[in-house]
């Protein structure tokens, strides 16, 4: 465990990872998966709902390679949320557990379910809503859908706070995680960037340039973040006795 900002972040592989995700699907208890980016530790400085939901997920695992450089290598181990999503996927079908996909643009969700059917053809899916905002969401559509697994892309903050809201209210869900833009790079709505951009931590510049309007968020990844980080790292240097 790594704490960056006052989040804490699991610096465990992906397998160790995957073995915690089956534990989870097979007990009898509800869990969640949150995905720290920069971005999302940026946000929860001035959200203290949101630290709280984070540092209270069952599984936080470091989805951008800045949380490498702001835990100064503490944490070895980055696994995107999309990567984690197929992965889960993966493992929903070899043991015919039932996923649920929420959010999205319109029609957004239903050609991810479409990708995914291709990809993983024996995975069963229980069903999807998208073209909504999260406070229009049909929970009770989901609750008798009887899911076991939800993937939820409102987008960072928004996903979390629904998931630990409303999580509760469909008893058959053993796991929920937030996967953002996931929704967008498995239906084809956007391209992702090139394995070698990911590899090397510059997905973010590929990004900006297929898609300028993210400057907002590349600038808190880039710029505010390191600042806290450089910030948070002053602050705690123990000051000289003065006599």
């Amino acid at each position: 465990m790594v704490t960056i900002l006052g989040v804490k972040i699991d610096n465990i592989s992906k397998s160790e990872c995957l073995n915690k995700i089956r534990e989870f699907l097979q007990s009898q208890n509800q869990h969640y998966i949150v995905t720290p980016n920069p971005e999302f530790l940026v946000a929860a400085q001035k959200d203290n709902e949101f630290k709280k939901i984070l540092n209270d997920a069952d599984l936080s695992i470091a989805d951008g390679v800045g949380l490498k450089f702001g835990s100064f290598f503490k944490i070895k181990h980055r696994i995107t949320g999309a990567d984690l999503m197929f992965d889960i996927c993966k493992l929903a079908e070899q043991n015919m557990y039932s996923v649920y996909l929420v959010g999205g643009k319109q029609d957004i969700a239903k050609r991810t379910a479409y990708k995914l059917k291709e990809k993983f053809s024996d995975l069963k899916i229980s069903g999807w809503q998208d073209g909504m905002e999260a406070q229009n969401t049909d929970v009770e559509k989901i609750k008798n859908a009887n899911p076991d697994i939800l993937f939820v892309a409102f987008g960072q903050v928004k996903q979390e706070k629904w998931i630990y809201e409303n999580l509760k209210r469909i008893p058959s869900a053993k796991l929920a995680m937030g996967v953002g833009g996931a929704f967008d790079y498995i239906s084809g709505e956007i391209k992702r960037s090139p394995y070698v951009f990911r590899i090397i931590g510059l997905e973010w510049l590929y990004r900006l340039v297929k898609e300028p309007k993210r400057i907002k968020r590349i600038y808190n990844a880039i710029i505010r973040f390191p600042f806290y980080v450089i910030l948070n790292l002053v602050l705690s240097v123990p000051k000289d006795n003065q006599n």
